[in-house]
Order: structure tokens, then sequence, then C-alpha cells
């Protein structure tokens, strides 16, 4: 970041000379802090405030937490929430899910504190670790503009990241492994602006180590660079620009092919694009038939059209300016071409994987606006993107994520989810439970636990409701056929409490349809409610 710095004051300067000299110097590092600090305390509140209301679930805060755990004992990441519900089989993996070992750095946190609450804790501090780097990039950008301008853009661009509404989304909905993403891509973005491409690809292969399509962005990012230094003598950026535009993919490749199979994953588990074709292959030989086709899996959902309406319009086209919006291209086609209404809408993580791109890249378009020697319409006109753009993000974040932050009723867990707690406690460290998935991560560090779902699965401890639909069910009418079936064979009622009920197993009668995944298991995915995939404010 650009910023313009005091001499050092004369020996004989009086203390207001030498305080206003200090104030000076000190005062772009004390603002990053203060920006830090809020975007840390803001995300973790969010999800803390998640823990306290017992809304974060096993799926998929119990499956990061029981994966950390894995790695902070010098261990694999296995979760048996994850693998038993989904069917895989034994040595089945977390790195066999998606190839995420950039996890492993979230151990440390578990040698502190044993809790999940440390995986809320350090999404927080990756968050917040952001905000610095997009400072830069806004030094970087208004370089050409009057000091003031570049200073303010700095202070603004550090406050929307660190309170944008996609951060916020993802700390209401629990820990992800793109917590990593957010500051990496960031870093990658920062470091290509400043030339200093060891710390780029650094930034670009542990991107492709915290999931296994990142190594498409980094691609994209390639080509970025690529396109900005054709014309230039900087070498070593077209070096690099290459190299991660050839290599983002093949990592992405090897990763889905070779890495994830070998940890007990399952080819084309997540394969989401029926309507292109059964598998990679087939859809590239089908859209090089018909092209069209590309047309129709986007716009077949009408959320689909309004979730670019809602990411492009309400930072006013400003990314669409900027060659570095190359670099959202995967990952929006990833969600507009998928089949699964999950990716639809904005109420989950995924839109904070696009943050530091979008962000970067408005955040460019409004420096060229803003150099100076720019015709004062220009100037005016910059000034009024970049304060509306920045107002339609802060506003947005209100609702969002900050309202509830200041209400009272939002941090107290209801009736049914407060009885889930003092159920949990009457289970025995050591047990082995099928637990409801809110419950789920209140039970990882201390009991052998799995979800609660379709299949009973002969555990000594099932804790379940009989009134409310939990994940995976899609009706409460089946949870509570769940209980009559397990109570009608060797299962007693300990609690029963708000249509919350703890079961215990009293003997060795099977349960019809009880299974456990083995060797030769297939993994299943779930199949989406009905009455998802229809609200782009919701999940």
């Amino acid at each position: 970041m650009t910023t313009q710095t005091a001499p050092p004051p004369p020996a004989a300067a009086g203390p207001a000379v030498r305080r206003m000299a200090a104030a000076v110097l000190l005062g772009p590092a004390r603002r990053t802090a203060l920006l830090t600090a809020l975007c840390f305390t803001v995300t973790c509140a969010i999800g803390l405030q998640g823990w306290t209301s017992v809304s974060l679930g096993g799926f998929d805060l119990g499956i990061f937490d029981q994966g950390v755990r894995g790695y902070a004992h010098f261990g694999l990441p296995v979760s048996t929430l994850k693998s038993f519900h989904h069917e895989f089989p034994p040595g089945f993996s977390l790195l066999g899910d998606h190839f995420s070992p950039v996890l492993a750095l979230l151990a440390p946190l578990y040698w502190i504190w044993d809790d999940p609450r440390s995986l809320i804790i350090g999404q927080s501090l990756l968050f917040a670790a952001g905000v610095p780097l997009i400072r830069r990039i806004a030094g970087y950008a208004f370089a050409g503009a009057e000091p003031r301008t570049a200073r303010r853009a700095a202070d603004l661009a550090g406050l929307v990241y660190g309170l944008g509404w996609p951060l916020l989304v993802a700390a209401r909905v629990g820990f992800h492994e793109v917590a990593f993403a957010v500051p990496l891509t960031l870093l990658m973005l920062e470091r290509g602006l400043a030339r200093r491409y060891g710390t780029v690809l650094l930034a670009a292969l542990l991107l492709c180590c915290t999931k296994e399509d990142l190594g498409l962005l980094v691609g994209a990012y390639g080509l970025v660079l690529l396109l900005r230094t054709r014309r230039t003598d900087d070498r070593a950026g077209r070096r690099t620009g290459l190299g991660l535009l050839l290599g983002g993919p093949v990592a992405s490749a090897a990763a889905i092919t070779w890495l994830i199979p070998a940890m007990g994953g399952e080819p084309g588990y997540y394969w989401n694009y029926g309507s292109l074709g059964t598998d990679g292959g087939d859809a590239l030989r089908n859209l090089l038939h018909d092209p069209f086709l590309l047309v129709q899996a986007a716009f077949d959902q009408p959320l689909k059209p309004l979730l670019l309406l809602w990411l492009f319009g309400t930072m006013l086209l400003l990314p669409l300016r900027s060659a570095t919006v190359l670099c959202a291209v995967p990952l929006l086609a990833e969600r507009i071409l998928s089949s699964n209404p999950n990716h639809w809408s904005i109420a989950r993580h995924y839109d904070s994987l696009l943050w530091p791109v979008l962000l970067t890249a408005a955040i460019e378009v409004l420096g060229r606006l803003s150099a100076t020697g720019r015709p004062e319409r220009s100037l005016r006109r910059a000034r009024r993107l970049g304060l509306g753009a920045a107002g339609i993000a802060l506003v947005a974040a209100v609702p969002i994520g900050l309202v509830p932050l200041v209400l009272p009723s939002s941090w107290a867990p209801k009736p049914s989810e407060a009885a889930l707690v003092r159920a949990a406690a009457l289970i025995p460290d050591g047990a082995s439970v099928e637990a409801d998935n809110q419950i789920a991560p209140r039970l990882t560090a201390r009991t052998d636990v799995v979800l609660v779902d379709g299949t009973p699965r002969g555990r000594e401890y099932v804790l379940t409701r009989g009134d409310k639909r939990s994940f995976p069910f899609k009706t409460d009418k089946e949870q509570a056929e769940r209980i009559q079936l397990l109570l009608a064979h060797g299962y007693r009622q300990l609690w029963a409490e708000d249509g919350v009920v703890l079961l215990h197993r009293e003997g060795d009668e099977p349960v019809p349809g009880e299974h456990v995944p083995g060797p030769g298991s297939k993994p299943v995915q779930d199949e989406v409610p009905t009455d998802v995939g229809h609200n782009l404010f919701r999940g």
C-alpha cells in the first residue's frame, strides 16, 4: 500500500510536533489494526452466536471438528459423521471428500483448546487476515490518485471487506475449508500487483491444497497475469502466468482423478451437471456437439440469473470492467451450471470464495477512474460509484449479519434445541451415539458420534426429535417413525422433553434396516428437499 509518510521531526521539535508526526506515521497501521479487529470480532461473534443458539450442525461444523481433531492427534482427518451418513467404506477420510490438506494448519488450535469453537475462532482469524491485504490492494489501485483519496479508499475497502455480507453469511453457517481460500486468494492477487511472484506461487499452491476445484481459480489468475504482462518487459510475470494457467487445472485434475479416490473418495461423487453429461468427458462431447446446452443449463432455474444479478448488481457492475473478474468465472460456472439447488442461493458459504475477487476487481476499476489527471467528471463518477457500491454492501450486511448480533433472542436456543443440549449432558463420555444434526458438534469431542439418518446404526444411545424436522430427514413424521421403530426393537426411552427423545439400547436385538458401512459400500448423496432452491436468501 502506498502511503504518505512524514520525515522524522527534528530534535528541537516540541512534544506536539512529535505527537503529530507519530500520528502520521502510525495512522495507517492503527486503522489497519482497528479494521482487522472489527472483522474478527464481528465474524467470530456471529459464529459463536450460532453455537450458543444451537444452530450449527454436525453438517458441517461437526464434520470439520472430527477431521481437524484427527490432524491434531497426528492422524488422518476421519469423520464418522460424514462417512456413516454418506456410506463411505472404511479407510475414508475427509481428504477423500474434498482435497483440503491445508486444514492440518488448524491442528495447533486444538492443542490450545480441544473444542469445535476453535474452528469458529480460526475461521474468523483467517477472514481478518484479509484486511491488511485488501488495504494494500487498494493502495496499489489508487497509487495514481490524490493521497487523501487513496487513504480513504484503503479505509473504505477494509471496512467493506471486513463487514461484507459474504463473510457474515459464511460465519453464520459454520466452518468450511473455504475460510483459507479468502486470505489466500487476496494474497495471490496482492502479491501479483506487487510483482512478488514467488509468493504468488506459494499462495497458488496453498489454494490448490484448500479445495480441489480452486486450481481452476489459480489457472484463471494465470490468464489474468498473461493478459496484463503481454505488452510489458515483465518476463517473470508472463512465466508465472503461464505456469499458473497450466498448473492450476492440472492440479485440480490430479486431485479429482487420483488423490481423492486414493483417500477413499468416489470419483465423480460431486458431479452435479447431469444436464450436460454423465461425467466431464461426456459433458465436453455433448457441448462440442451442441454448445447451446451451456446456455440452457445456466438459465434453467429462475434463481440462477437472480444470483448473477445480486452478485454483480450490488457492486454496480464494477467488477466486469477489470480482468481480475476472470478469476470468478470457474467458481460461478460451477454454481450456475449445477443441478444442485444448494448452489443457487447466497445463504451458504460459496460467495465467500468470490468476495476477494469481486472486491479486488471493483477496487481496481475505481482506482483507474480516480487517477490524478482524469477529468473532474470522472473523479466525481468514481466517488459516486465507490460510495454507492460500499453503501450497498454495508447495508446488505445489516439484516444478514449485524442486526441478529444485537437481538438477545438470537443468542438463545429455541426450546427444542435447548432440550437437545440437556439430553446430550446425560450421555456418558466414550459412548457410541446417533445424534440429531444440531447437537452432534457438542458430542464430537467426547463420544463416538454419527448422524441420525434414514438408516439405523445400532448405537448405544440415540438422541433425536420427533416433532421438528432435522437434516437429513424430509419430514418430522419420518423421525417419529424412527423413534417408534427403535422402541419396538430393543431401545428404551431414558428422557423426553419438548419433542426431544433420548433412547438407550438395552439388548442385542437387531433393528430392521440396521447397517454399518463396510468394504464395498457405495457412497450416496442426499436428496435435496423440495423447498430448497426457491429463495435467493434462504438455504
